[in-house]
């Protein structure tokens, strides 16, 4: 979790998967809809941080916890579907785009983009029907864009199916992408 924090990038706690293929979570809630898959505090927001000393010291409590990157802050996130991404990325590929990082989430791709950020004047901020947050994640499941109030598991993060998030491109803090470049390829993928 350190070299998200030496990104830039703050990261809480997140739950992890008890076991390979069940609903068992760490957070305890009987019956957890997303075993593995959510912040392990309601306060994520606040703990979400990039100072590492406090990071050692979660994970060395818990070394199996899964990591939250909230949204939002220094990147976004366009969370497709792997039969829409993994094309998009092979033409983004063939044409010589810059993709900046991008990961697989089981059956989801994940491009991380430059932020539209949190204007001063929040009368400024623009929504749009693609905006995801944890609420509303599952009646979406075409392309979501994760943008502020939102997160997504971190790479090395544990899957409930026993599988792990993982780097297509990892991270290597270059600049990101626009996010309307990215999602005029992932529009393209999708028709």
């Amino acid at each position: 979790m350190l070299e998200y924090a030496q990104l830039g990038w703050a990261v809480c706690v997140g739950a992890h998967p008890l076991e390979e293929g069940g609903r068992a979570c760490s957070c305890d809630r009987v019956g957890c809809p997303e075993p593995g898959m959510h912040p392990l505090s309601p306060a994520w927001q606040m703990q979400a941080t990039t100072d590492t000393a406090l990071l050692t010291r979660w994970w060395e409590m818990d070394p199996q916890a899964n990591a939250i990157l909230p949204t939002g802050r220094v990147f976004d996130v366009f969370d497709v579907p792997s039969t829409a991404g993994l094309p998009a990325l092979a033409a983004m590929d063939a044409a010589g785009f810059e993709t900046g990082p991008v990961a697989a989430n089981g059956d989801r791709v994940l491009f991380f983009v430059a932020t539209r950020g949190a204007p001063d004047d929040e009368d400024e901020w623009w929504s749009c029907h693609l905006d995801a947050d944890p609420e509303t994640i599952d009646s979406t499941p075409g392309l979501r864009w994760h943008c502020r109030d939102s997160y997504v598991l971190a790479p090395s993060s544990t899957l409930p199916n026993g599988g792990a998030v993982t780097w297509i491109r990892p991270a290597d803090g270059r600049p990101l992408p626009d996010p309307l470049r990215v999602l005029g390829w992932l529009a393209d993928a999708f028709e």
